[in-house]
């Protein structure tokens, strides 16, 4: 379903420094946020998965980023609460692991060595279960990829894009939509709209595509 290829290449050409993404994963060494972490314009990632990049790895292991990694559940949570202006909400995932207790490494030195860890996080028990409570996450901006939009920022995703990029449209402070397709106002079914323009303060139509898959099996007939 790809990514904001455009909006990412732009930013890379801008050079703004000092950045804190906020994304599933890292992309790769080459492509998608692997592209920023190759001219050093991140300082820190917010994840749930980050092992397909190398570089990420490296800048990790060096004290050149911070990371914190995040549930992948909760990942998602945090940033639909802070779209919906929630602060904070329980759950039960991380509970009794360093998630809640703290201790995760954060940023290591030029050594190697870890220097900063995840600070323990508040728990609460409910019934018969214990909770801990996570922050929401809102941002600056939103980059967000969608397949189509009309004029006033109305937004469909395809299939898997929709995992993200909703939530993430309504927790940016200023959301940039990066499209495939315009069509005029009035073009969508109001069923088939993911998002409304009400989210979205930018509308960019982006061309040439690449929708790199960022890891594929080869079958020993295709190698």
């Amino acid at each position: 379903c790809g990514i904001p290829e455009t909006l990412i290449a732009a930013l890379v050409e801008a050079g703004t420094k000092g950045l804190t993404m906020v994304s599933n994963n890292a992309g790769v060494d080459d492509f998608g946020l692997g592209l920023l972490l190759k001219t050093r314009q991140i300082a820190k990632m917010i994840s749930t998965y980050v092992g397909e990049n190398e570089t990420f790895e490296k800048q990790f292991l060096t004290g050149q980023l911070e990371v914190e990694l995040v549930p992948q559940g909760s990942f998602a949570e945090r940033i639909r609460a802070g779209g919906a202006g929630i602060p904070a909400f329980y759950t039960p995932t991380g509970f009794g692991t360093q998630i809640a207790d703290g201790g995760l490494p954060m940023r290591h030195d030029a050594d190697g060595q870890v220097v900063q860890t995840s600070e323990a996080k508040e728990t609460r028990r409910f019934g018969d279960r214990d909770y801990v409570l996570e922050p929401a996450i809102t941002g600056d901006y939103a980059l967000v990829k969608a397949w189509k939009a009309d004029e006033v920022g109305n937004l469909v995703f395809r299939k898997t894009a929709r995992n993200f990029n909703p939530i993430m449209a309504t927790a940016g402070r200023i959301t940039i939509a990066e499209v495939e397709e315009i069509v005029p106002v009035g073009s969508l079914d109001p069923d088939e709209i993911h998002t409304p323009g009400l989210f979205v303060q930018r509308l960019v139509r982006g061309e040439h595509y690449e929708k790199r898959i960022e890891k594929r099996t080869v079958s020993a007939r295709e190698a």
